[in-house]
């Protein structure tokens, strides 16, 4: 191959229609320099997050994204050529390049590690032993605190990291609640992963839902902020914890929103509510893979996948992420 097919961002979207500001271009296979590595990419993955790495804010956790440049993201893939002592060729790894069939990497800056080719699927890399997995592990277990016999919210409850937030929930023992799009994803919820209730937000009135939970909500693990969690906090359990990995209710425009109408909640109810991002837990990555990696072995925790094939076809994925089109982890084959 001589050539490398890529997503360029070319302007900042104003709403959650970002095909307009993105084009795929093609360009000559890159040159290595000294300390780089080349990923033929496998999978790309597809997350919510990326949308505001595409607007103009200097004080989001990361800096946007210059205009004209490739468009980043997280890739899984295999070692094609390497100028770095740490990678050899063939290795199979994981960390942030391009939305590109080949993407070109400073080891360090993109957190590139080399991870298990032999594992049954390496899809699970982007699944349960990947960022998802262990956002969902580290939100419940260090953030929210969640013991056994505790009421557990779950928003998102369908998307990459709510399907396995709903999972390890119940292997702590939790009674667990899920957030979901459409009587279809609800009913998957508890017939496919056996959650205690899934509420349907487009078509429930999700306070009055809420309500109904013996006890109130001890821990609520949120990715999507906005008027649901308006809709949580009247009806948390004294001394609740809010655990907010995602924002979803407003990753569009320029990403910004409103503070909680139901503020006084957090005062009256005695809430602690905490974020937390996966960078700040990366270097217990190996940690949090191992303990995820015995439940899976041990068949209590999987990871749904959205397959769309072809690099030409990513914006119809992404898109997904923001409609609701998909139960689980949103992957581009390439």
């Amino acid at each position: 191959m001589t050539s490398n097919r890529f997503w360029q961002l070319n302007s900042r979207p104003e709403a959650e229609d970002v095909s307009g500001s993105l084009s795929l271009e093609s360009e000559p296979m890159p040159e290595l320099a000294d300390g780089e590595v080349m990923i033929k990419a496998s999978y790309l993955s597809m997350d919510a997050g990326t949308r505001m790495w595409m607007t103009e804010r200097e004080d989001g956790y990361q800096p946007p994204l210059e205009l004209g440049t490739k468009m980043a993201g997280l890739v899984l893939g295999h070692v094609a050529a390497s100028r770095h002592a740490g990678f050899a060729e063939g290795a199979l790894v994981r960390g942030f390049g391009q939305w590109a069939e080949h993407s070109i990497v400073q080891p360090e800056l993109a957190g590139l590690v080399k991870v298990d080719d032999s594992i049954d699927d390496i899809k699970q890399h982007f699944g349960v032993l990947g960022f998802n997995g262990w956002t969902a592990l580290w939100g419940l277990q260090e953030t929210a605190g969640v013991k056994a016999s505790d009421n557990v919210l779950i928003s998102a409850a369908a998307g990459a990291t709510g399907v396995l937030a709903c999972q390890i929930a119940k292997i702590l023992g939790a009674n667990v609640y899920g957030l979901a799009g459409g009587p279809d994803k609800c009913r998957w919820l508890e017939e496919e992963l056996g959650i205690t209730k899934a509420i349907d937000y487009k078509n429930a009135d999700i306070a009055a839902e809420l309500a109904k939970v013996d006890g109130g909500i001890h821990a609520y693990f949120d990715n999507v902020g906005g008027p649901i969690l308006d809709a949580v906090l009247p009806n948390m359990a004294l001394y609740g914890r809010v655990a907010l990995c995602g924002l979803l209710a407003q990753y569009k425009g320029d990403g910004r929103g409103h503070g909680p109408e139901h503020f006084d909640q957090i005062l009256m109810k005695r809430l602690r509510i905490e974020g937390f991002f996966s960078p700040d837990f990366a270097d217990q990555g190996e940690r949090l893979a191992a303990e995820l990696k015995t439940w899976l072995d041990q068949g209590l925790i999987d990871t749904p996948f959205d397959i769309t094939d072809g690099i030409e076809h990513v914006l119809t994925a992404y898109e997904k992420l923001f409609t609701g089109g998909n139960i689980g982890k949103v992957l581009v084959k390439i």
